[in-house]
């Protein structure tokens, strides 16, 4: 993937639901002017949501979701609603297509109630505006200026939708850059990339190439090096780095190779603060004290990379826990937006960065964990902190380093 691309999670979602046959893909294929999802007049011709990135004028790059339908019966079909629900936990923006002919329904109701629980703007869809004008069928007024009545085979209205999608968009205003905020102009950043087995070759993994372009972004110097450059790249520049940011497998010769005046941290340390909960995983980490023989740890990746032989949350993490607290424990696995709703089993959850999660659905997990008292942290910040060195690592946070000396 090239630094230009957008990656997936940082697009803004869409979620498109509605009962079966209310229209969803072709109000998809209208919105899009593209025959992106498959229009049929089964119903439940969308049987699990299907995601598509791509460019939405005037918002720019999005992913688009469709979904199955909210009515769906059966076994299977309550899974498959199931499955729509689970949509939300990482939509940004919220689209519930509605059958004009028949108006709002109980599932429709619901699924408005659950848009206002969750804070997610929403947009209410009123489809086959051409077919209610033809039965002679009068239009009820709008209750809400987030309601609109389009058509998806005349395109009625379906440039205000357009519009009206792109004044949900959430803003930056609050949110954290990766690193930039941290940096001035000319600002040196040394990276240390060790080459990962799993990513193709001659490529760098998603928070690396993130990183780097936040650094460029900020005006700064971005410095790639791999960790037995690190010494002599450091010795050799002329300037301190305000920066050094590491890969968290090699931590600890990292640590050791960075002259106590330079600011160290990681990707996974940056990840955590710019789309999850920076205190909650640093706070997370220490849970590792409490582990009593027999306890379960769930090990959570947002994405379903192919696995290596010394996979990092498979293999790597679950043997330093257990040299680190010298107890007999079981592990369990969860990857993709597999994400387990119940966690009381868990004594401890060690997540991934995110990379390739949106940050509405990283800090649904995090909110997840929270909710039922189940502590959770992140790779980099547990290696960190079994490393002896999670304060260092956080200094460039001095909010959440003097927590931890109070503590």
């Amino acid at each position: 993937m090239s630094l230009n691309s957008t990656p997936s999670a940082e697009r803004v979602h869409i979620g498109i639901f509605g009962k079966r046959n209310a229209g969803k893909s072709s109000v998809i294929n209208a919105i899009t002017d593209q025959d992106l999802a498959i229009v049929s007049d089964v119903k439940g011709t969308t049987t699990d949501p299907v995601s598509k990135a791509m460019e939405l004028l005037p918002l720019g790059p999005v992913m688009i979701i469709d979904t199955p339908g909210l009515d769906d019966v059966g076994e299977l079909g309550k899974m498959r609603v199931q499955k729509s629900y689970q949509v939300l936990n990482k939509t940004d923006i919220g689209i519930l297509v509605i059958d004009g002919l028949v108006g709002p329904t109980p599932q429709d109701n619901a699924l408005i109630e659950k848009f206002k629980e969750k804070k997610i703007p929403y947009i209410v869809v009123m489809n086959k505006l051409d077919l209610v004008r033809e039965k002679g069928i009068e239009l009820p007024l709008e209750d809400s200026p987030n309601t609109l009545w389009v058509s998806s085979v005349t395109k009625e209205n379906i440039y205000e939708l357009k519009e009206l999608i792109a004044k949900q968009a959430p803003t930056d205003e609050a949110k954290f850059q990766i690193v930039g905020d941290l940096l001035d102009p000319s600002d040196f950043v040394v990276l240390v990339v060790p080459i990962d087995k799993a990513a193709p070759k001659g490529r760098l993994i998603l928070p690396q190439q993130q990183t780097i372009r936040d650094i460029l972004e900020a005006d700064a110097t971005a410095i790639v090096v791999k960790e037995y450059e690190l010494r002599d790249t450091l010795a050799s520049l002329g300037k301190k780095p305000k920066l050094v940011i590491t890969d968290s497998q090699v931590f600890a010769k990292v640590s050791a190779d960075t002259p106590r005046d330079i600011l160290l941290t990681s990707f996974s340390i940056l990840f955590a603060r710019y789309k999850g909960d920076l205190e909650e995983t640093v706070k997370g980490a220490k849970a590792i004290e409490t582990l009593e023989d027999g306890d379960t740890i769930l090990l959570s990746e947002g994405c379903t990379h192919h696995r290596q032989c010394d996979d990092i949350g498979r293999v790597k993490i679950p043997r330093w826990i257990m040299q680190h607290c010298g107890k007999r424990l079981n592990f369990e696995f969860s990857s993709g937006t597999e994400f387990p709703y119940d966690l009381s089993k868990y004594k401890m959850i060690v997540h991934c960065g995110g990379c390739t999660l949106n940050a509405r659905e990283m800090k649904y997990r995090i909110k997840c964990a929270q909710d039922q008292n189940i502590p959770i942290t992140n790779y980099g910040i547990l290696i960190a902190y079994m490393q002896g060195i999670l304060h260092r690592t956080v200094e460039a946070f001095p909010h959440i380093a003097y927590l931890l000396e109070e503590e």
